[in-house]
């Protein structure tokens, strides 16, 4: 079982805290929920945590299976096993999104595979999740909000990453791409290989996921936490006054 234990952090990003004392104990097979309204420090915590240039880590800690990995490369944390589907995914012409997929996979994985053989592999996974019309396109170009999403499954099916950060994956995102969305992440869960931390200011994200923890950050800070009474609480009077009594 990987672990991911991320300790006490304080972010600062243009000379302001964006996160402060922030932990998570993360666990393969989990899936973690963090709520809050737009600003409150989701994406400054997720950014801070895969060392995005533009947050600094001022305090605190981030150990992979006992590993401090809190300074490493971004693309070194790739490797290791964490991946951050980012809130806007770029547009990248020219580049198709086969072509990307293998290219990302034997990356992250560190594995090579034959063109003919990984396509074969690919072709079965999208026709899984409904996305067999995205493999002959350049990567996001002209792609929907639904669209984006579903290949961020894709490629999430494709690596299997230890610990799968996904920002605002139902933000920008019609009813029925939620649906294929969603679907294809309840099929990566069953393996109960990856824990995945979901990002979200919406709490219909409850409707889609069942999670074994949610969190609520106002501020920069993690407000409340907890399970199934939380859940509740959040359901009826919204993420921003679980705290109220």
């Amino acid at each position: 079982m990987a672990t991911l234990e991320i300790k006490n952090i304080e972010v600062s990003a243009e000379g302001k805290t964006v996160v402060k004392d922030v932990s998570l104990s993360l666990a393969s097979g989990e899936a973690h929920i963090i709520m809050g309204r737009n600003g409150s420090g989701k994406s400054s915590l997720l950014n801070a945590i895969m060392g995005h240039p533009g947050y600094s880590v001022k305090r605190g800690t981030i150990t992979l299976d006992g590993d401090d990995i809190l300074t490493l490369p971004t693309e070194e944390k790739a490797r290791r096993g964490i991946f951050l589907s980012l809130q806007h995914a770029p547009e990248i012409d020219g580049v198709g999104v086969a072509h990307f997929l293998h290219t990302t996979y034997e990356a992250f994985t560190g594995t090579k595979v034959p063109a003919m053989e990984f396509h074969r592999g690919l072709k079965e996974k999208a026709v899984q999740f409904g996305a067999e019309g995205l493999l002959a396109r350049e990567v996001n170009v002209g792609f929907s909000g639904g669209e984006k999403k579903l290949l961020e499954a894709l490629l999430l099916s494709l690596v299997m990453p230890k610990f799968a950060f996904l920002d605002e994956i139902d933000s920008g995102v019609d009813i029925d791409a939620q649906k294929r969305v969603f679907a294809a992440l309840r099929v990566l869960r069953s393996g109960e290989k990856t824990c995945f931390v979901l990002v979200s200011h919406s709490v219909h994200i409850l409707d889609h996921i069942d999670p074994d923890r949610v969190y609520v950050m106002a501020g920069g800070e993690i407000i409340e936490s907890g399970g199934s009474d939380l859940i509740a609480k959040i359901r009826t009077n919204g993420f921003d006054r679980v705290t109220a009594k």
